[in-house]
């Protein structure tokens, strides 16, 4: 058994697709980011970063003590090694994937992060920052765009953990949509990966376990995931 510490956000989407796609047993414990509970004892002991998601497997490889890990890229990294599925194992295209991997935890999550942020819960409009991040945005969607011509996954014809880290964040802020007309093979490649039956048992555990889920974000809660500098040890 595996348990998962999850909220419905993109970075926790990416593990739960995973966990759909091989039909893993696991047990979600929510986290709620809006009310601080990234902050307890009990989950910065198993990530340290205050950040979900975070897993804690029962029975890891080695036969020892659970083995919890944090970050969404390293958590796909861990599952898809325990289970030999969603990278490949011949080395060319397991570097293919790994770089992929490290292109949206690098890249292409972290623009759109601070894209939705500034776009949609900044308590002020900064031109500078919406133009910036919004224009790096497009030049990461463009760089997916060209990746995936004549590939029907981002390493060719095989879903992987980099397809599973990308999707979640193509396009997320319903309140700042952005133009997809410009990437037709990043719209195919989506729409492909949302009519897959796990994916859509993935994000129907967003209202399961936020009914709350797409509604927007109380001043408490901007406070809560916005507001945090460094805390003591």
């Amino acid at each position: 058994m595996i348990d998962l510490h999850y909220w419905p956000t993109p970075n926790g989407h990416k593990v739960t697709l995973f966990f759909e796609e091989a039909g893993l047993e696991y047990r979600i414990h929510p986290v709620d980011i809006g009310k601080g509970a990234q902050f307890e004892p009990a989950f910065l002991a198993i990530s340290p970063n205050n950040k979900m998601p975070a897993i804690v497997d029962h029975a890891p490889a080695d036969g020892g003590a659970p083995q919890s890990v944090f970050e969404s890229g390293a958590i796909l990294l861990y599952l898809a090694e325990k289970t030999g599925r969603f990278l490949p194992a011949e080395p060319r295209g397991r570097i293919e994937a790994l770089e992929w991997l490290f292109w949206q935890m690098a890249g292409l999550g972290p623009m759109t992060g601070q894209y939705g942020h500034f776009n949609v819960y900044a308590p002020e409009k900064i031109p500078y920052a919406t133009e910036r991040y919004t224009k790096e945005v497009q030049r990461l969607l463009g760089v997916l765009d060209k990746r995936l011509a004549g590939r029907a996954f981002i390493t060719g014809d095989d879903y992987t953990i980099a397809d599973m880290a990308a999707y979640p964040w193509i396009n997320v802020y319903d309140r700042a949509p952005l133009d997809m007309a410009p990437f037709p093979e990043v719209q195919r490649w989506q729409a492909a990966i949302a009519a897959r039956p796990a994916t859509q048992r993935a994000y129907a555990l967003s209202k399961q376990v936020n009914p709350d889920a797409g509604k927007p974000m109380s001043d408490d809660e901007k406070a809560v995931l916005f507001g945090q500098g460094a805390r003591p040890a």
